[in-house]
């Protein structure tokens, strides 16, 4: 199966063609510039470059949040016109589970960390079965004092992935609580953990692909305070 998978939930964006189990290419960026200028050129020159077609293409999947509202619509939105202009089935995944494909090798407590503002972490516990995360908890908002005395009852070493790991790391030091920090090439969220997610999950159609944000955003919250 040829997936081609999407991640733009935060500042770094990337795409992958994924056969099975081998990647066959994954461009990567985090240079500052909106993912709606570089997503699709992202996207066009790697299938240019390893000469895919989209039809050559079984599934396309795409990190549906949580993460940046912005980059969580832009990256749905983007796989949404490629599924519904190729008539292909397409798949939404957790940023979280997604990011916890990064600890396959490594094994044992992986805990994915996205920064969520508000002193709160983006966050779902996972544990490596089988080369595979197996699901521990939801995907949820959490302050960093909630996930720090989860972490110190498991009694387990966590790996921390995701671009909330150095806050993360830092704060779980400071507090007593061991704990691991993936290195540089796998720290941050990948179109490849993307893909291979996407692989555990049933497939639908573009309709079916909506956007997961777990929080209202600012400008919700900030309506609702005058609405009190």
């Amino acid at each position: 199966m040829l997936i081609l998978a999407l991640e733009s939930s935060a500042k770094a964006a990337s795409v992958a063609l994924v056969r099975d189990n081998e990647v066959v290419a994954q461009y990567s960026q985090c240079c500052g510039l909106t993912h709606s200028c570089t997503l699709l050129p992202m996207v066009e020159d790697m299938l240019k470059n390893t000469g895919t077609k989209i039809a050559d293409i079984d599934l396309m999947a795409v990190a549906h949040g949580p993460g940046s509202f912005t980059g969580i619509r832009i990256g749905v939105s983007t796989l949404k016109g490629l599924a519904w202009a190729s008539e292909k089935k397409c798949v939404g995944v957790s940023t979280l589970e997604a990011m916890a494909w990064h600890g396959a090798m490594r094994g044992g407590l992986i805990c994915p960390v996205m920064d969520a503002r508000r002193s709160q972490v983006y966050n779902a516990l996972f544990e490596i079965v089988d080369g595979k995360p197996q699901r521990l908890t939801p995907d949820r908002a959490i302050s960093l004092e909630e996930l720090k005395n989860e972490l110190e009852a498991c009694g387990k070493i966590p790996l921390l992935v995701g671009d909330g790991a150095s806050l993360t790391y830092d704060y779980l030091k400071n507090a007593g609580i061991e704990c691991e920090i993936a290195p540089a090439n796998l720290v941050l969220q990948s179109a490849y953990g993307v893909a291979m997610a996407a692989r555990q999950h049933e497939p639908g159609t573009a309709d079916d692909l909506l956007p997961v944000y777990l929080r209202l955003s600012q400008a919700e919250r900030e309506r609702q305070e005058r609405m009190k």
